[in-house]
């Protein structure tokens, strides 16, 4: 399985507006039969962060579920309430408790 963990930088004030796009993101993917997890988090050191993980059967799904008209029309709505570029780190789950295969 193919695993991202990313983080964002919202502009003051537009952190919770942001996480409210990221959270219908998640119920739309999350609807997708190769996406298997999609949290998003408040980070707790910056006012402004916040965090994702996802874990998909692929990178192939994952950059499959980013060209979604739904999924395009809600990173245009994220996008100006972005203050810089995310971050990001890819990985390979090799398990642990709640990873279904």
């Amino acid at each position: 399985m193919y695993g991202m963990q990313g983080k964002f930088t919202a502009h003051p004030g537009k952190r919770d507006d942001f996480i409210q796009i990221l959270l219908r993101a998640a119920d739309l993917v999350g609807q997708l039969p190769t996406c298997h997890l999609y949290t998003v988090s408040e980070d707790r050191a910056d006012e402004n962060g916040i965090l994702i993980v996802e874990i998909w059967d692929d990178k192939p799904a994952h950059d499959a579920s980013l060209q979604d008209p739904a999924v395009r029309a809600l990173i245009g709505e994220a996008m100006p309430l972005m203050a810089g570029a995310p971050t990001s780190v890819e990985f390979n789950v090799v398990g642990g408790y709640g990873i279904k295969d």
